[in-house]
């Protein structure tokens, strides 16, 4: 007889019930605000009793972003900020309007927004800059694909991806397709690429990097894309403004050189990825409850990092749309 079959794994989720975005949406509609921001903040404190691993991972990232041992309330707030943001996705969602501006120094991206540029976008899970994509690709009728994990319940950014319409589409990292293949053919279709580059758990490429104190592990796949496919990077992140208002805050462009050697664009892109940081971790210490990983903190990289493989090796059949190539995970 022969065993049975094993059980398969149950699908991710986000946490919270079946029914928490409808009942979210309800309440927003039929709520008055000085009633319903009380009864938000009775779920975050629900949110922190049941969730303990989520708590723990928040106390030991602000550990280190405080540099002292966390309040409760501190805690509290960091779960609030990230709550107060699922919100307005949703309301978002429902057509709220909502507008987004540019930070100083955010010149390279104002003239991409305005020329017929593509360009492969890479964010952080970080305050506002789940809304990027949607505010660039669905104000400004520029065709951009992002690269998400799917859950159970991704309801909040499909809302988002249905309210902004047929320029924004998915590319879904955990759905089975060859992932490689799927890039190559929406880069080929037009568009920009939008992805995280933050958490390692689904990324082939890490290399490490001064963040918060320490050399930490981050991926570093989204310019092993740029160098094979020639396309110009930016990184950006999105931080509350006024009311109604997102405010980007976008590195300089980057792109690699045609004219120079690989190691070269490499380490380019390399201190590309590193100002980006600098400029998060000054955002941070503006705002340490913005930091949307309630994950452990990226790891501190071993005293000598082993070199970066050949991603050539991963794309070599890239160009015969028929064969096989491997797998490669997205940031």
């Amino acid at each position: 007889m022969s065993p049975p079959a094993p059980k398969p794994a149950p699908a991710a989720r986000n946490p919270g019930p079946s029914w928490g975005f409808r009942f979210i949406r309800l309440a927003d509609r039929v709520l008055p605000e000085p009633l319903y921001r009380p009864l938000r903040a009775l779920g975050v404190w629900v949110s922190l009793a049941l969730l303990p691993e989520r708590r723990r991972h928040s106390r030991d990232y602000l550990r280190v972003v405080l540099g002292r041992e966390p309040r409760l309330r501190e805690v509290f707030r960091h779960f609030d900020e990230f709550s107060e943001t699922l919100l307005l996705k949703l309301r978002l969602a429902e057509g709220r309007p909502h507008r987004a501006s540019l930070a100083p120094g955010c010149e390279d991206f104002a003239r991409f927004i305005n020329e017929p540029e593509d360009a492969l976008l890479g964010t952080f899970h970080f305050a506002h800059s789940d809304l990027i994509g949607f505010l660039y690709g669905g104000k400004r009728e520029r065709r951009v694909h992002m690269v998400r994990l799917r859950v159970g319940n991704s309801h909040d950014i499909e809302s988002l991806g249905r309210a902004y319409g047929r320029w924004i589409s998915f590319i879904w990292v955990n759905e089975g397709e060859n992932l490689l293949f799927a890039l190559k053919d929406a880069i080929a279709a037009g568009g920009s690429l939008a992805m995280k580059c933050d958490r390692l758990e689904f990324s082939s490429k890490t290399e490490p990097f001064r963040f918060l104190g320490a050399r930490r592990l981050f991926p570093f796949t989204l310019y092993h894309l740029a160098i094979i496919f020639g396309r110009p990077v930016f990184l950006c992140v999105g931080t509350p403004g006024s009311p109604g208002e997102t405010v980007i805050h976008s590195t300089p462009r980057w792109a690699p050189d045609p004219a120079a050697s690989r190691a070269a664009n490499l380490a380019s892109a390399r201190a590309h990825f590193q100002g980006f940081l600098d400029l998060v971790e000054r955002l941070l210490r503006q705002n340490p409850y913005w930091w949307f990983n309630y994950l452990p903190l990226n790891p501190e990289a071993p005293a000598a990092a082993a070199p970066v493989a050949d991603f050539k090796s991963q794309i070599s059949n890239l160009k015969s749309r028929g064969s096989a190539a491997p797998t490669v995970a997205a940031p």
